[in-house]
């Protein structure tokens, strides 16, 4: 019996995503969309496994080989869907993050990075290695996932002693931007205002501290686009003049200003820290953003000041032994309103949506245990997960931000029938389709969900879980009665 569903949950989807992909062979065409539905079949497991067949894997491995697989086409073609998701938003986020992907454990692999390095007891340098992973993650201002707009996969370059002691003596500053890894911020908002075109007015870019570099911000408003970006550094602002010795700190010139409220914020558990809720002080404030004194562009151009706003929240009451929550979102939309600051620290904590998708691919598609023996390899195949990941993470929140709509959104009519037979055997058949939110719960069921009182909402790898065997159930339906 051989595959040929053309529906929600089966082969139509990466048809889709992947439909611009042209890599000058239709076979290999044909054979993305094969071992991209085998792999979202069975997320959680090795390619051999998921692939089915010897046959099948020993494909799947030469696709990964062939190095006229290029990832950024991959890629391209999938962030072209996510723009025309984007189109129907009158505003969405952009969240850019890195993730360091680890395959230390995998000493025969080749083409890795350093992604950090210690000093052991007998070893003076124990290095972790792997690969970077830069992504800009679209979701809508409800935190549903839209999809990837760019992703940079790739391994660092050793470095020097000499130029590593370099760097830290100079702070960095006698590179000049485009030769810092930190490019990466404006890289990315660069190709996600190319593929999004006349909607990325609509975008929002959201960034971690990383992301706190006046190059970025000078960028953005050369572009027109729209950012907010946590403030790391308590840098002078308000200077009328680059020699002018006036020292007006950042945090102080916002800290003036009144309180003009409180907000609520739910803080998402982290390593040791519980889940909580944190009371919030709100400010805000505008300031002109200096560029660096010692930029090194400074010698040779005027660097222009930036008209910014920036919203201060900090917790004056956290629990014991816990820090005190504080966040500086800097940001080149106007804040003149207490609802306006509200509403980008809203936006802020939206970006922990990427810090799920993370979680996803590595404890979830376990993308840190394949075998693959090197790096280009294990960059094809990243680029795949990472798509099979927002489909996964998509699914699990569908029924959040659209519980009660039809689930035919999803669901062909066989397939939301057959599922309610599955889990109701002894009741009628329903003579419309179920809720969304209805319809997603019983497909977790499927997948290993109890659906008790107390069990909150499913989770992603049970509810992928119940999609294959619907899949399954779909198919032996379409079957019986055709």
């Amino acid at each position: 019996m051989t595959k040929d569903r053309d529906s929600a949950v089966g082969i139509q989807w990466a048809k889709d995503e992947f439909a611009q992909v042209d890599f000058g062979d239709a076979r290999l065409n044909a054979r993305l969309i094969k071992i991209a539905d085998s792999l979202s079949e069975s997320p959680e497991s090795p390619i051999n496994q998921a692939c089915g067949s010897w046959a099948e894997s020993k494909a799947a491995y030469r696709f990964f080989q062939n190095e006229n697989v290029e990832p950024k086409q991959v890629m391209r073609s999938h962030a072209q869907c996510t723009a025309a998701r984007s189109l129907s938003e009158k505003r969405f986020l952009i969240i850019q993050d890195t993730s360091f992907i680890s395959y230390t454990d995998h000493k025969k692999t080749t083409g890795l990075g350093i992604l950090s390095r210690k000093n052991g007891t007998n070893v003076k340098n124990i290095y972790r290695m792997g690969l970077v992973m830069h992504t800009a993650f679209a979701v809508t201002t409800e935190g549903l996932p839209l999809g990837i707009l760019d992703q940079k996969i790739f391994a660092r370059e050793e470095i020097s002693d000499e130029v590593r002691e370099l760097k830290k003596r100079t702070h960095n500053t006698y590179l000049r931007t485009e030769e810092k890894e930190s490019y990466k911020w404006l890289e990315s908002l660069l190709a996600c205002h190319e593929v999004l075109e006349k909607n990325a007015k609509n975008s929002v870019t959201i960034c971690d501290r990383e992301a706190d570099i006046y190059d970025l911000f000078e960028l953005a408003n050369q572009k027109d686009l729209s950012f907010l970006v946590r403030g790391n550094q308590d840098r002078v602002v308000n200077k009328p003049s680059r020699y002018v010795r006036k020292q007006e700190k950042l945090w102080e010139t916002i800290e003036k200003s009144p309180c003009i409220g409180k907000i609520n914020v739910k803080v998402p558990r982290h390593e040791k820290t519980p889940e909580r809720q944190a009371v919030l002080e709100v400010r805000f404030g505008r300031f002109k953003m200096n560029p660096p004194r010692n930029h090194l562009r400074h010698r040779t151009e005027d660097l222009d000041d930036l008209d910014m706003y920036a919203v201060q929240v900090r917790e004056h009451t956290a629990p014991d032994g816990t820090e005190p929550l504080q966040w500086m979102l800097l940001t080149n939309i106007p804040v003149t309103n207490f609802e306006e600051a509200v509403e980008k620290v809203e936006w802020y904590c939206l970006r922990w949506r990427i810090e799920i998708f993370h979680k996803i691919l590595k404890s979830g598609l376990q993308v840190e245990k394949c075998r693959l023996s090197d790096g280009k390899r294990l960059i094809r195949y990243l680029t795949i997960m990472s798509i099979v990941a927002w489909r996964i993470f998509w699914l699990t929140l569908v029924a959040r931000a659209y519980p009660d709509a039809p689930c035919t959104m999803m669901l062909e009519e066989h397939e939301w029938k057959v599922l309610h037979k599955k889990l109701h055997p002894k009741e009628k058949q329903l003579q419309k389709p179920p809720t969304v939110r209805e319809a997603i719960r019983w497909i977790a069921q499927l997948g290993g969900f109890l659906a008790r009182k107390g069990d909150g909402e499913p989770g992603p790898l049970a509810l992928w879980r119940g999609w294959k065997r619907l899949g399954d159930l779909a198919e032996g339906w379409n079957y019986a009665t055709s």
